[in-house]
């Protein structure tokens, strides 16, 4: 069963009709619709997309207040919940066809669609901050991902960056010094990633049989345990930095702890 939830600051009854349009296009799925009309506060907003997160659904809202699309935005990328606005690029668009004299108002179309622009920068800083390029700009980055080689911090940056995030990775590598402007950022900001010593040998070792077998040490068990201590002595130095185990785990579920744990840190603020 899959569940959309329907968020609006009217009746939510044009949302509805919609949607249910839309799903004449697929017949066999099983859908739950849930209205949820007049919100106009970034508590209700909250309690909508937590009962999102809790059945994995996810929402269409019709919200005109820009402010408050924003919060769903920023809500539903902090708990992992999909989405979808009906209403920014139609008012975006009206906005461009219909004004007199569009100079008036520079940057409304681009306001509105803020969200997906957003998107568009933090995949592209996704990719110009990937496996330790640009090290002076992390103080930029929303997230840092920290971890030796296979450790899924390229998959899991790209994937946060489609959420919305600004994501950069760092990697450990045996006997070399991180970067000194690392240890300077907000500890919660930072996420060490470690692993199970046996599956890091398997990935290792797959990627030195793809590059035909030249990664010299890299596969390498004792090679690869001592680097692991490395990486743990690090994060042993720096114990505010949130640890997430990435053995046996699919990039949606690292994500998601990660993603509790930043909740949980604007919760104490």
């Amino acid at each position: 069963m899959h569940y959309i939830f329907i968020l609006s600051d009217g009746t939510g009854r044009t949302a509805e009709q919609t949607i249910k349009a839309a799903l004449t296009q697929f017949p066999e799925a099983k859908v739950t619709l849930v209205r949820r009309p007049e919100i106009r506060t970034e508590k209700q907003v909250v309690q909508v997309v937590k009962e999102a997160a809790q059945v994995n659904g996810f929402i269409v809202h019709t919200v005109v207040s820009n402010a408050l699309r924003e919060v769903i935005a920023h809500t539903g990328r902090l708990h992992n919940v999909e989405t979808i606005d009906l209403m920014g690029p139609l008012l975006a668009q009206l906005s461009h066809q219909l004004a007199h004299s569009p100079s008036e108002q520079p940057g409304l179309f681009g306001e509105l669609n803020k969200e997906y622009f957003r998107r568009i920068e933090a995949m592209e800083f996704a990719f110009d901050h990937d496996d330790g390029q640009r090290v002076e700009e992390l103080r930029r980055a929303e997230i840092v991902l920290v971890g030796v080689s296979r450790t899924f911090k390229t998959p899991l940056s790209i994937y946060l960056a489609f959420k919305g995030w600004f994501v950069a990775n760092v990697p450990i590598i045996l006997e070399i010094p991180p970067p000194p402007i690392l240890f300077d950022l907000p500890p919660e900001r930072v996420f060490g990633l470690t692993i199970d010593l046996h599956q890091l040998v398997l990935l290792r070792r797959a990627r030195h049989e793809y590059l035909g077998g030249t990664t010299g040490e890299y596969a390498d068990p004792e090679y690869v345990r001592r680097e692991l201590m490395y990486a743990h002595q690090i994060f042993t130095n720096n114990p505010q930095w949130p640890i997430i185990n990435v053995t046996n785990k699919p990039i949606e579920e690292i994500a998601s702890e990660i993603l509790a744990i930043l909740r949980k840190n604007q919760a104490l603020d």
